[in-house]
């Protein structure tokens, strides 16, 4: 990723999501169960904690963006984690596009085509990283 849009990511995150990161995560979770079902069972607890949990880790794995071995470092310790859950690395797509939705429903209209390009290939740094651990 390039700096532009390192920054793009870390601004959108800190201007509009980090506010409501509680609303946002439930938004995320509840569009990934519509999108598939069967996953809903590898969540355990309270979804509204869940959600605030993902948008912590997404915020500190995204302030590290510009470092990309640290962000290889604590996204696959995560990875590992969600991998003892049960995640498959096959769920990565889904996941990725219920959050990309939730992102557009947070962000609004300043969820811009060059904003939604840059949250993609954050996105795409950090799935990666957790598909790689997941296989380990």
């Amino acid at each position: 990723m390039d700096a532009q849009k390192i920054a793009l990511v870390q601004r959108t995150f800190e201007q509009r999501v980090r506010p409501i990161a509680h609303e946002a995560g439930e938004i995320m979770y509840l569009r990934l169960f519509e999108m598939d079902p069967s996953l809903k069972p590898l969540f355990k607890g309270d979804i509204k904690r869940q959600g605030e949990m993902l948008m912590t880790a997404i915020g500190l794995a995204i302030q590290s963006l510009d470092n990309p071995e640290q962000v290889k470092i604590e996204t696959k310790q995560l990875g590992k984690r969600h991998a003892g859950y049960g995640v498959q690395s096959t769920n990565f797509n889904v996941f990725g596009a219920a959050l990309m939705w939730a992102l557009e429903q947070v962000i609004g209209a300043d969820f811009t085509p060059e904003v939604k390009e840059a949250w993609g290939e954050a996105y795409a740094v950090l799935a990666q990283a957790m598909r790689e651990a997941t296989h380990e």
